[in-house]
């Protein structure tokens, strides 16, 4: 169950992030400082993301 929830938000998160990179990206020509923002908003998640895929495979290896 603790797997399921932590698959779903890193889902989500990961939805986040990807539109994240797309904004930077879009912004890199017309207005750098929201593009760094949001590269910097983007990183973090990455990070929090990151941190979910260990949780992830505890959980599983716990259940093994």
């Amino acid at each position: 169950m603790a797997s399921s929830k932590i698959s779903k938000k890193k889902q989500k998160l990961k939805e986040l992030y990807l539109q994240l990179v797309e904004d930077a990206y879009n912004f890199r020509q017309t207005d750098h400082e929201l593009s760094d923002i949001a590269e910097y908003r983007a990183m973090q998640l990455l990070h929090r993301i990151n941190k979910l895929k260990f949780l992830e495979r505890d959980y599983s290896s716990l259940s093994s």
